[in-house]
This record gives structure tokens, sequence and C-alpha cells, in this order.
């Protein structure tokens, strides 16, 4: 009988946190726990000081680089002399005790309401993760849009991966990717005068914007001097309660017109809006909470987004047949005095998926989610596809498909850093893939809050650009640039598919890291600059850095309000470094 999704959805919520204690507060020791009928489990065990209990978890199938997968847990008082079986969400909640015990920077009285905070957003999380698996599957696995919709558990690294604070089911329905909800955006008409924009192609923002809404344009009551802006229907709502908006609205500056355009639908990051149609994607403010952060557009962004687009054309660093960058080339936002920014800054993309391009593109972390109860993940039912024959044969075929991965992902990241200066915060949900005929063909990169430019390079980039200088946090040293690239590309994205196919049993992780290690002295040896330099601290150094996302949920932390990096990330050890030392002993490794 298959498992409610009540249970599902507590040994998520238990999986993802307790992988982020593993990384972020506490490895544990490699126990074996003996069962009833004698038989051995391998566990993780955790000692708890500020609770005097033990936990263990049963380890089901281990990983060297990704999430561990949990299988029963027991829990031990330290005069017990047995232990005993607890629910996942139990053991959670003492786990989180324990991480909020050890995190405890200041006056306890605030880190238990940090704490009681987080276990809401818990709670939350695994509310809309049972909701979401009595949802059907996506009709159409093959469509990017679909691929958009399939994160049920989301964030396999993350405390809270599925809560949304402030979106309620009922909106979820209309709002959110998993269902398909489809909607038009509310448009206001704005006096030109307040409207800033700015656009590296040849059509402005407001002309962008005009082609967002398709044939319903003509239909626009504006007036001379007006300029149509676009807004999501929830920012829209929002917006008009705000009173310097509802000011603007009252003096006649700034007047709502009502729903145009065609249908959109959210991708996966929920306020980035897709409609097949349309030759643009619009990415919005939104007032929910995801994760670690109110999602709201900085300007800053908004401004990056047109200089990198300016940047890459003039430097040709987009240019890569397996490999290509998705522009942010325009912007539009009502200026409203006082304020940095209105609530209404919206990012205008380019829309490549339509008129059949959208089909077999996915994202990397549509291809590594643990899939549903019973069902096989894409990854490895891709794998299975295109291998044919025994274990033998799909082990070839997957590391074959790993080897391709590459081609189109991280070969071509390394090397727009050392040949232009300019990283990638190529994390999975960013990173997207053309899957059609199975195998990958083409790999796409999206987002303009995820740009880091050399501090090396700078001299050269802003000859290119000049106002990439201005921007805040647009250059970054290349020792920081190195960490964050190790994340995002590696531990973040290339981990991921190695535990996925590791999980899935198509073939060892061992392997995979062996086969990404010699790709990397590869790229060492052909690459004398900054990609060398990544390469190496890739291969030879003892740690790597990876995101705290559970010690910033317990700081409270809107990490991208903050405006620097403090706290957000930490060290792990190396997987690439410890699979050396392996091969150094002599240790022979098969698939």
């Amino acid at each position: 009988m298959p498992e409610s999704s009540q249970r599902v959805a507590e040994a998520a919520a238990f999986r993802s946190f307790a992988n982020g204690y593993l990384r972020e507060i506490d490895p544990g020791i490699r126990v074996r726990h003996a069962l009833a009928d004698g038989a051995p489990a391998t566990c993780v065990e955790w000692s708890l000081r500020s609770r005097h209990v033990a936990i263990r978890a049963e380890i089901v199938s281990p990983s060297l680089c990704g999430a561990q997968r949990f299988g029963r847990l027991w829990t031990r008082h330290r005069h017990e002399p047995r232990w005993r079986l607890v629910a996942p969400m139990r053991a959670l909640q003492d786990l989180l005790d324990e991480a909020s015990a050890r995190c405890d920077e200041g006056v306890p009285e605030t880190a238990r309401t940090r704490e009681l905070e987080l276990l809401g957003r818990v709670l939350d999380s695994y509310r809309e993760t049972a909701r979401q698996l009595e949802l059907p599957d996506p009709e159409d696995e093959a469509s990017f849009i679909d691929a958009e919709r399939s994160l049920v558990f989301g964030h396999w690294l993350h405390p809270t991966p599925k809560s949304r604070q402030g979106l309620t089911p009922w909106q979820a329905r209309a709002y959110a990717p998993e269902e398909g909800g489809r909607f038009r955006l509310a448009v206001f008409a704005a006096d030109a005068a307040l409207v800033r924009h700015d656009s590296a192609v040849g059509r402005s923002g407001p002309e962008i914007a005009l082609d967002l809404l398709g044939a319903d344009a003509a239909r626009l009551a504006l007036r001379p001097g007006e300029i149509a802006l676009p807004m999501h229907p929830l920012q829209a709502e929002a917006l008009m309660l705000e009173p310097p908006i509802a000011e603007m609205l009252a003096a006649g500056a700034l007047r709502p017109l009502g729903a145009f355009g065609p249908l959109f639908t959210a991708t996966s990051s929920l306020r980035t809006v897709y409609a097949p149609e349309s030759a643009w994607m619009a990415k919005f403010s939104l007032p929910v909470t995801l994760t670690n952060s109110l999602r709201v557009n900085r300007m800053a962004e908004l401004e990056a987004g047109v200089a990198v687009a300016r940047l890459l054309a003039r430097s040709g660093g987009a240019e890569h047949p397996a490999f290509r960058i998705l522009a942010d080339p325009a912007y539009l936002t009502l200026h409203c005095p006082g304020l940095r920014e209105s609530g209404f800054e919206t990012v205008l993309r380019e829309n490549p998926f339509r008129g059949g391009a959208e089909r077999g593109i996915a994202t990397v972390a549509a291809l590594t989610a643990e899939p549903r109860p019973g069902r096989p993940s894409r990854l490895a039912a891709l794998v299975r596809r295109v291998g044919s024959g025994g274990a033998a044969d799909l082990a070839h075929a997957a590391r074959t498909w790993f080897s391709l991965y590459l081609d189109c992902m991280l070969e071509p990241v390394i090397a727009l850093y050392d040949r232009h200066g300019i990283a990638l915060e190529a994390h999975q949900q960013n990173a997207l893939l053309d899957i059609a005929e199975g195998w990958p063909r083409r790999g796409f990169y999206r987002d303009n809050q995820g740009f880091y430019l050399s501090d090396s390079a700078r001299p050269r980039l802003e000859r290119l650009v000049p106002e990439t200088g201005a921007i805040a946090s647009l250059y970054f040293d290349d020792a920081e640039i190195r960490r964050r690239l190790a994340y995002y590309l590696v531990v973040n994205q290339v981990f991921s598919v190695i535990a996925r196919m590791g999980h899935d049993g198509l073939v060892r992780e061992e392997v995979l890291l062996d086969d990404l290690a010699r790709r990397l002295e590869a790229v060492a040896r052909r690459m004398a600059g900054e990609g060398h330099a990544f390469a190496r601290a890739l291969l030879d150094g003892p740690t790597l850095c990876t995101k705290a996302n559970l010690r910033v949920r317990l700081a409270d932390r809107d990490e991208l309000a903050a405006g620097d990096a403090a706290g957000t990330y930490i060290d792990m050890p190396n997987p690439l470094k410890a699979r050396a030392a392996r091969t150094t002993s002599g240790r022979v490794l098969a698939s």
C-alpha cells in the first residue's frame, strides 16, 4: 500500500533538515545498530548535549558528496538502556533544539524566538510538501514548464525547502508552479517621467513590456505621456496597499488598467513567469518569503543584468556552441521619491523556449530531484532510456551521460571565467540542459542575481562596459570567486548529479568523482589563468565552500537583504581531495 503523503512529507522534512545538520552543525559518528532480527544497520549517531539524548538515523543510501538518504530513526536518553524508535518530526525537533543551542550568539530570548520561527517554517514546508504530493504528476515531462513544476521536495540541503510565507494555498493554486495555474498580468499606466528603464538590446524596456502583453497591448487605454507597467497580480495587490503607491494612485500619476496579455505561469522560482508564445519572460518582486529571503528585485540587480548583457555581447563571452546564457537585457520600474526601490522593479528576460524549442529542456534541479515514492528520478529514467543491456552497459551509459553533461555545463562555465573574468552563480536551479535526445546537448544559465566579475579583469571589463564599475557587489576578489564558484557549480550542481546517479544505482559515486577529477586535471592543463587556479583549487584543496542554509535560517537572516555574505558560507571536506588520497593509497575503483 502506498505511503500516505503525510508520512512521506514528514520523512522528507527530516531528510533535508538532517542533511543540513550533518554538514553544518555536526557530522556525527558512523555506527552499526543491531535490529530486532539481529541484522545490523549502518547509522549516523548524534549526541545532543542540550537535551541529554542521542539520535541514530539509519543510512539506507549513503553519499560521498550529496544528500544521505535516511530510513528508521532511534533515540535514547542517556539514562535509558535501550534505543527506541522515534518519529521523524520528533527527531527533527530535537536536532533543531540542539542546533539552536550550539549556534546561540547572545540573548536566550532572541535565540528561542528564532528557533520557534524556524520550527514554524519547517512545519509550513512540511504541509506544503504533503499538499503537493496529493497533486497529479505533470502531464508532459518533456516540456520546459512541466520540468519547472516537478520540484515536489525542493532543495535537498535546506531546512525549509518548500516554505512560502505570504502565499496561501488558494493563491498557490493560481500562482505557484506545481499546479500549473495560469494568469494574466496586472497592468498599470504611469507618468513616463516617473518610469526608470534601461536596455542592452534594440528595443527599450517599455517596448519590451508591450511585447510581453502581445496583442492586448493595442487595447491599453494609455494617455499621452504614459508608459505601461505590467506587474505580477500578487505584487500588484500588495503594492496598492503601500501608502506611497496609494498616494500616487490618488494623484493620478499611476493608474491601474486591469489584467492584460497572454496567460502566464510560474517557473520554479515562482516570481519569474513564462508564456510559451512570448519572446520574453518577466521576473517580478513578490510579497512572499521563499526559503531564506523575501523575494525582492533590487536596483543593483536590474542594473547588473543590463550591464552584463552588454558585457557578454561586447566581449564575445556568450559565444559557445554547447552553452548559452539567457540574458536579462532590460528592466523597467516606477520611481517613487525617497525610495531606492518602489516594488515595481521588473526584469525582462529573453525566452528561447518557444515554438517547439521548449521540448526537452529541464533544470539540473528537476533531473536530480528526489522522485515521488515508487517513481524513478528524471535522471534515472533518462539514462535507462538511452542505455541498454545489463548493469555494466547502464554504468557505461551513465558515465557517457555525465561526460556530455560536463561538456555542456562545467567546461563552458570555467572557460568563461578563465577567458573573460566572468563567473556565474550556476547552481542547479539556474542551470538547464537540452536533453531532447536523452543525452545532454546544450547547457543554459539564467538569473541576473548571480554574476561575479573578477577584480583582476576589472580594467578590461570596465573599458568594455564602464557602468559595471558603479554597480554594487558586482566585482569580487578571485579567491572569493573561486570559493563561491566551487559551491554553486560543483558542490550544488555537479555533486547533485553524482549523488543522484549513485542513489539510483546507475554507477558508483567513486567512479564519477574520478571522472570529474580527470576532467578538472585536463582543464587545469589547458588553461593558464583563473580557470587553471580554480580547477587546481577544486582538486587540491582540503575543503570546499558550501552554503550554510541551516545557520542562516537559525539566525533568521534574509541573505538577499543583508548585502554581504557574512555567515552564508562555510567549509566542508573536499570529496575530490579524499578521492585523490584513496587513489594514492592504491585503492582500485570499479563501476
